[in-house]
């Protein structure tokens, strides 16, 4: 009796899982089914390395849809035409641009699709094409694999350059070149020594020249000293004479005031004495007698 109604609980317990399952799958269909898709066309230059029917296509970011289909461009092989199915709800302007990414981790690739501006006309196909055709460029880790043979090439070529330049001779020469640099530096060394001793003594007797009693130091003081000095006494001249100019101020004063005029005075009557004389030299010049003696002729007296 225990052993059946094992039985049993095992038995419902499966049938319960089948049927979660078969729910999940019909709704996962129902999802499938009611999501509306539009095929696009990719082309891109080189490998898809990774890229598989199926994977995951992205808008900035977003699942949006899921490659369809891989195959190498009839018109062009050096081409790889890439056919995805991307949302409705999801609008492709003509600005966007597909790239190839992979995860490095895994090593699977997928669809990145960037760009896109709000302004853009919607992209849509062209005459002589079957779908819409976004365009492609490479991602930053396609870009650095496509010029790894490139730089490959550069590295072998500069490691013959290398090599070339490190020859026999050459070394040669740098070892001897590295020889006579320790010979100049070992000499320069010797005959720096003297110069270091002479340097050392001269500062020695600089420092002693400044610090003895009566040197540099004591001078310096004393010529401070005299210097300050020097200007005390200019600033107790300056306020003698201010005060001696302040003591002159009343005579200037009374000098501009009553003796420049006395001076005016006495100037106008020196003018008149100098018109008098000039006038009696006049009259000297032209009769003298009349001056002397005066004027002697009679005038007319009526009988």
């Amino acid at each position: 009796m225990e052993t059946r109604a094992h039985y049993v609980a095992v038995g419902t317990f499966v049938l319960v899982l089948i049927t979660v399952a078969f729910v999940a799958v019909l709704w996962i269909g129902r999802a499938q089914l009611t999501t509306q898709y539009s095929a696009y066309d990719i082309y891109f230059r080189g490998p898809v390395s990774g890229l598989r029917e199926g994977a995951v296509v992205e808008y900035n970011g977003v699942p949006s849809g899921r490659v369809k289909e891989i195959r190498i461009d009839p018109k062009n092989v050096e081409q790889i035409r890439v056919t995805v199915e991307i949302e409705n709800s999801v609008v492709i302007k003509q600005d966007a641009a597909a790239n190839l990414e992979t995860n490095i981790l895994s090593g699977v690739s997928y669809i990145q699709i960037a760009g896109g501006t709000q302004d853009a006309p919607v992209l849509t196909a062209e005459a002589d094409s079957r779908y819409p055709v976004i365009r492609s460029r490479r991602s930053r880790l396609a870009s650095v694999t496509a010029r790894l043979p490139q730089i490959v090439a550069k590295l072998d070529e500069t490691a013959d350059h290398l090599n070339d330049l490190l020859n026999e001779e050459n070394r040669k020469a740098i070892g001897d070149i590295l020889v006579n640099l320790r010979t100049v530096s070992g000499d320069a060394a010797d005959n720096l020594k003297p110069a270091l001793t002479a340097l050392t003594t001269l500062l020695h007797n600089l420092d002693q020249s400044y610090s003895d009693p009566g040197g540099l130091r004591d001078g310096l003081n004393a010529g401070i000293g005299d210097f300050d000095r020097l200007a005390k006494n200019l600033n107790e001249t300056n306020h003698q004479l201010q005060q001696a100019l302040q003591d002159a101020r009343p005579g200037l004063r009374n000098f501009s005031q009553r003796t420049l005029t006395d001076v005016g005075e006495l100037v106008g009557d020196a003018r008149q004495l100098i018109a008098s004389v000039g006038r009696l030299v006049a009259g000297l010049d032209r009769d003298p007698s009349r001056v002397l003696f005066g004027d002697r002729r009679k005038g007319y007296q009526p009988q």
